[in-house]
Formats: structure tokens, C-alpha cells, sequence
């Protein structure tokens, strides 16, 4: 298979570089994690830039705002804002919510909530993780009462991300007790200005605050939120987790990370000799090189399948798995690098000789803390665990 990109791929990617030299300075760019990504003000000023050139949503088809890109182009949208140190967006809205409104929503959600979501406007976070119901999704008790014209919601939700920001929450609840545990479920938008909601803040092991515990007594959410069928909310959020998984292996990411970690090794020194010399630092570095080729030539095969499309379940699943290990152990390996660079220093840190980067100093202290932020990596979107389940199931029905 031929992975070079064909004239169009090209003209493609010279047309997002462009766009990012014009629009992207470079006290906005981000060298070494997606931490400082949780700054709000930066992610909404990106939001507004994309939003305006129309590319705020790159997985909608024209048809509802967004630009109809392939699967190809959407792949190299991503490495090119990756290898620019972009801001990350807020997914909730573009990547996960706004796909199921625009197939299982009414007319009327696809009017109200669509256009504030192409525009960034409007802030999503995610209803589903609760305390004792994580992987095992299904065990939710977050509960939805039909009173005439509304639901009563009552219970909790956790590892809520950006909740603290959000406009709204798109949440699983369950509306029938005596079925299936997957039957019984129904997928709701949720004000979060509405009465009864409270948002307690969560810090986690990288200091940083971007999760949140939600609670809601008696909150009441019109009968017109409810996306779809009552009871059928089990299959949008499959919809929507097909969605997510097959972002989360972050292949551009880790192959800019990659770049930048061969960079430093070359530059810093073991002894005497860069640590790129090193034959088991060298031989370590090559394995995730091997590793993340083997990834991203797999997403190639899928971008390169007939019709441009693909079983998306079947896809995500081991990208998932694989894509995320690959980051914590290349966020080990960065850590190893940087040493004693990586404890928390109370002087001023000297810039590399000869160069604007940042020193290893410097760099230490946020490559811990991007380590620890990825720890989750193998959790969030179903744990590994859980793709391996799947993925035996998949195998034994073949």
C-alpha cells in the first residue's frame, strides 16, 4: 500500500499549514504537552479562529456545517495542528455530542444546539462515569422521573471534565428500572444553569483542575431534551463512545512528541556523549518509534479502505488500546530523559545555550505533569481491560 499522500492530500496539507502560520503565533503554541490545553481562554480564542475558516467541526458533513472533509483529510487537519502545537479544542461538542444530535436528534435539537457547537459558542461536558459505574457503564443509577412535560433528575456524576465550564451536559439516565440494565436508559441535554445542579471540582494528581463530580436534586429537564427514543439512550452512547475511541489513540500526538523527544535526546548529554548515543536510551526510543509506525500505518489502511469508510467499532478498538499505552510510555521515556530536571526547582531556570527552546529544566517539570495527566489515557473511554472484552467477542463471532 502506498502511504505517500497523493496531489490533493498535499495541496491539502499545505492549505491547514497556511492557515496555521497566518492564525497560530507562537506564544500560542505548546512545545511539549496538552497540559497548558486546559487553559480556557486559549482553547475558546482557537475555538473562535477555526469556527471562523469553518473548521471548528471537521467530522460533520456539509450538510450541517461542517466542511465534508474525508477521512484522509480529518487525519491530516489533526497531525498538521499537532505538529504546530496547536490548542486542543473542547471535543465534547464538535467530536461527540454533535454527531449523535445530527443523527438521532429532533429537527428542533439540530436548530438549537448545532449551530452554537459549529461555532464554539456554547461549552459541552459529558454525563456518563458515576461513582461504581465506570467501565461497567451500564450499572448507571443516575435516575430521570417523567413528570408531565419534564424529567425530575436525581444522582451523580463523576471525572466530569470541563463541567466548571460548561453550558451544557449531554447525560445518560436511567427511565426504566424493571428491564435490562441496557434498556432502561435514555440520553438527555441538561442546562447546567438549571436549579439543583452543583459542580464540585476534582484536582487531580497533575495539580490541575479539569475534572469535576456533578450532582442534580430534582432538576428539571424539558421532555424536549430527550434525544431519541426514551429507553434507546444505550445506543447513542455507543454511537458517541465509536466516536470518541477512535480519537483518543492521538497517533499526531504522539508522533510530535516523538519527534520532539529524539530532539532533546540529541541535545542532552549522558557523561560525555549525547544521550541519543546511548545504545539502551537509542534502542528504547527506536521500539516507540516501531510501535507508532505500526499505528499510524493502520489508521493509513483504514483512511485508504474503498468508499472511504470503515467499521469504525472495529477500528477504534485497537487504536485505543494500543494508542494509548504508547503515550504513557513515551511520557515515561521523556520523564527518564530529563533526569533530576524533572524535580520542581526554586531558581530561575538558564535557556539552552544558543537556542529560544526551553531547557531541560524548564521542560522537566511539564513533562511530569503530562505523564501524570496521561495515566488516565488507558481509563477514559473504556479501560483496556474492556477493549480486549470487546475485541474477543468481536473475533469469536468472525
Amino acid at each position: 500500500m502506498n502511504l505517500e499522500k497523493s496531489s490533493e492530500d498535499q495541496a491539502f496539507a499545505n492549505e491547514v499549514r497556511a492557515f496555521l502560520d497566518e492564525n497560530l503565533p507562537e506564544e500560542k503554541r505548546y512545545e511539549y504537552t496538552s497540559i497548558e490545553h486546559s487553559e480556557k481562554d486559549v482553547m475558546l480564542w482557537w475555538h473562535e479562529k477555526l469556527a471562523a475558516k469553518g473548521w471548528l467541526v471537521p467530522a460533520w458533513p456539509s450538510a450541517f456545517g461542517g466542511p465534508g472533509w474525508t477521512l484522509g483529510q480529518r487525519y491530516i487537519f489533526q497531525q498538521e495542528c499537532q505538529k504546530a502545537g496547536a490548542p486542543q479544542i473542547s471535543i465534547f461538542g464538535p467530536l461527540m455530542v454533535g454527531p449523535v444530535i445530527y443523527t438521532f436528534g429532533s429537527a428542533a435539537q439540530k436548530e438549537r444546539f448545532l449551530p452554537g457547537i459549529e461555532k464554539g459558542t456554547e461549552l459541552w461536558c459529558q454525563g456518563y462515569s458515576e461513582p461504581g459505574a465506570g467501565s461497567d457503564l451500564a450499572s448507571l443509577k443516575t435516575r430521570a422521573d417523567r413528570n408531565g412535560d419534564a424529567y425530575i433528575v436525581n444522582g451523580q456524576k463523576i471525572w466530569t471534565t470541563q463541567a466548571h465550564w460548561a453550558d451544557w451536559i449531554f447525560c445518560l439516565v436511567r427511565t426504566d428500572w424493571d428491564v435490562k440494565a441496557q434498556e432502561g436508559i435514555s440520553f438527555l441535554l441538561i442546562d447546567m444553569k438549571t436549579p439543583g445542579i452543583e459542580v464540585r471540582p476534582i484536582v487531580s494528581i497533575d495539580g490541575l483542575h479539569h475534572l469535576n463530580e456533578v450532582y442534580f436534586t430534582d432538576v428539571r429537564v424539558p421532555i424536549e431534551n430527550l434525544v431519541g427514543e426514551e429507553n434507546k439512550g444505550w445506543t447513542y452512547a455507543k454511537f458517541l463512545l465509536e466516536h470518541e475511541r477512535g480519537g483518543i489513540a492521538n497517533t499526531a500526538e504522539s508522533r510530535a512528541k516523538l519527534d520532539r523527544l529524539r530532539q532533546m535526546a540529541s541535545s542532552q548529554t549522558s557523561f560525555s556523549e549525547p544521550l541519543i548515543e546511548d545504545p539502551s536510551f537509542a534502542n528504547r526510543l527506536s521500539d516507540l518509534e516501531i510501535r507508532l509506525a505500526a499505528l499510524e500505518i493502520t489508521e493509513a489502511r483504514a483512511l485508504s479502505a474503498p468508499g472511504d469508510s470503515f467499521d469504525a467499532v472495529k477500528l477504534a478498538l485497537p487504536l485505543k488500546l494500543l494508542g494509548t499505552q504508547l503515550q504513557q510510555d513515551i511520557a515515561d521515556l521523556c520523564v527518564e530523559l530529563v533526569g533530576y530536571g524533572a524535580t520542581p526547582s526554586h531558581y530561575e531556570a538558564p535557556k539552552a545555550a544558543q537556542s529560544n527552546q526551553p531547557s531541560l529544566f524548564e521542560a522537566g517539570p511539564k513533562l511530569v505533569q503530562s505523564q501524570f495527566f496521561g495515566r488516565a489515557s488507558t481509563i477514559y473511554g473504556g479501560t483496556s481491560e474492556i477493549q480486549k472484552n470487546i475485541m474477543t467477542k468481536i473475533v469469536l463471532q468472525v
